[in-house]
């Protein structure tokens, strides 16, 4: 058997920017998930996928050749676009004639938005022996951080120079880590409706772009739970103002004392906030149950 494993993700600066090249800050979560192979003496891939729950959430059976499934539902035909591209890629790829029992495992609840694509995207990528961040630029397309996480154990920085990733590990390491939280908003947000969203909707971009790059870099170096409020909540007026969207915190939280930040696409998944205790009674309140800690979410 051949096991592959790759980091979730979280954006902590830059969202959208990120794509026309301003410099971002990405950190890799404890969670992630497996792609377990199993050779079988059959020309065909048994697939299964499994939540974090251990139910199954999707299966099918592929034959070859050429790759064909025997359900053809939505996520079938992700599935077949992206083998027949690792394939594309290397012709070797599924040549044999023996198949096999193949299964997807997360760690995640796949709503939580942590990287069900990418992590995935990464181990085919790992068993077809290719270039990760072509066959996501050939499939699902973005701009690539998440594969950046799903490589690395530690926090990096992220930047599209010419369409070129360029990723650099930093130390990312708050002291007061303690007073910052993750909390889900009970919606999975869609990736790529939310960059067609920010390309239909931004100006002139550069100068959003740089000021991110610079907040970033502040970000990195920050020593003080005040300093770090004030960037992220500078930071979240400049992608209001680029992508015509309130504050989650203006549009939810008025009345929560600490600062809130949106991460990825705006609306869903996860949100960063700080406070100086558990903020937990005050978001269940609110109908957001799921709250983790710094060190409960990310890979340090």
């Amino acid at each position: 058997m051949d096991n592959y494993y790759s980091n979730g993700k979280l954006l902590l600066t830059g969202e959208y920017t990120v794509l026309d090249g301003a410099l971002s800050l990405a950190v890799p979560t404890k969670f992630g998930q497996w792609l377990n192979i199993t050779p079988l003496n059959e020309p065909k891939l048994i697939w299964k996928s499994i939540d974090a729950d251990g139910t199954v959430w999707f299966e099918d059976t592929f034959t070859y050749k050429p790759l064909h499934s025997t359900i053809l539902n939505d996520t079938s035909h992700t599935l077949l676009q992206i083998l027949n591209t690792a394939k594309a890629l290397n012709p070797d790829f599924l040549k044999h004639e023996s198949g096999f029992m193949v299964k997807t495992i997360l760690n995640f609840p796949k709503n939580w938005g942590l990287g069900t694509s990418s992590t995935l995207i990464n181990n085919i990528a790992q068993w077809a022996k290719v270039n990760a961040y072509t066959l996501l630029e050939n499939t699902f397309g973005g701009s690539g951080y998440d594969i950046a996480c799903a490589q690395n154990n530690t926090p990096i920085t992220y930047k599209l120079s010419n369409n070129t990733p360029l990723v650099n590990t930093v130390d990312f390491n708050p002291p007061f880590k303690n007073h910052l939280y993750f909390v889900y908003l009970n919606k999975k947000q869609n990736s790529r409706e939310g960059i067609r969203h920010y390309n239909a909707n931004k100006g002139n971009a550069l100068t959003a772009v740089s000021e991110i790059h610079a907040i970033t870099t502040q970000l990195i170096s920050c020593r003080s739970l005040e300093e770090f409020e004030d960037l992220i909540t500078a930071h979240e007026t400049i992608i209001s103002k680029l992508i015509k969207t309130p504050p989650i915190k203006e549009r939810f939280f008025k009345d929560f004392e600490g600062s809130v930040k949106s991460l990825g696409a705006w609306g869903g998944d996860f949100i960063l906030v700080t406070s100086n205790t558990r903020p937990h009674d005050y978001f269940k309140n609110k109908g957001f149950d799921t709250l983790l800690g710094y060190n409960e979410m990310i890979l340090n």
